[in-house]
């Protein structure tokens, strides 16, 4: 048989390459996974505290954060499933996390916006609440390195929905010091109107950052990381 004849037969198609346990992808996946169990312990004991405190200080910014606390634990669930078994490399799994993602801002604001209203025409005083202060203050100081280190991960990974997840840690932070700030305001200075702009305030935040994550912005994968090994072409990538 000729050499010529050879080559015309038809070729097996390449084996697709098997990630390694040394991979850079999944080692960023384990590190997100590791994050987001963190975050969900932390949420969980930081969302009942703060309903309760909010609860008997009659503040609904202290109410607001608490719920928007658990609103980012059921966001760090999302993102364990994500990234676990066969969801890893799912473009699917990632898109349905995303959006579940995005929803969980949306849920937040109507009700913390509504009772931030009501209590502005009212004219409904808050107490004071130092445990509300103290577990504020813990939040502005440790979301921030939640937050940062997710979306360093989420432009890694090129998943919207673990940057949704770090943008939640960062609106964490943002909320604590609004509600600190409204909660000191009213215990030293009689401030009780600074509560319900501070839930305002989380109200609007939580909107923007809703319509952010549903429409995936300000994430991309670079191709040494990325499953499908595509270059990525978002801002990010400079």
């Amino acid at each position: 048989m000729s050499t010529s004849g050879l080559e015309l037969l038809p070729q097996a198609p390449a084996a697709a390459p098997q990630a390694s346990p040394g991979d850079p992808y999944l080692h960023a996946a384990k590190r997100v996974r590791q994050l987001s169990w963190l975050s969900l312990i932390w949420m969980g004991a930081e969302g009942t505290i703060a309903v309760l405190a909010g609860i008997l200080a009659g503040s609904i910014a202290l109410i607001g954060f608490g719920i928007d606390s658990a609103i980012e634990g059921f966001a760090s669930a999302i993102i364990i499933w994500r990234f676990t078994g066969i969801r890893l490399h799912s473009e699917a799994a990632e898109q349905r996390a995303q959006k579940l993602v995005a929803i969980q801002f949306f849920l937040l604001a109507p009700y913390v916006a509504f009772e931030a209203l009501h209590k502005l025409i009212t004219g409904e005083h808050p107490s004071t609440s130092w445990l509300g202060m103290a577990l504020t203050a813990s939040s502005v100081i440790g979301m921030p390195l939640l937050g940062v280190a997710k979306r360093r991960l989420a432009d890694q990974l090129g998943s919207a929905a673990t940057r949704g997840e770090g943008n939640q840690n960062l609106l964490c932070a943002y909320l604590a010091a609004a509600v600190l700030v409204g909660l000191a305001g009213n215990a030293l200075f009689g401030l009780w109107w600074l509560d319900p702009v501070a839930a305002l305030f989380i109200a609007g935040v939580a909107v923007r950052e809703g319509r952010e994550t549903w429409r995936g912005e300000g994430c991309c994968a670079g191709p040494e990381l990325s499953p499908s090994g595509a270059h990525c072409t978002d801002d990010c990538c400079s």
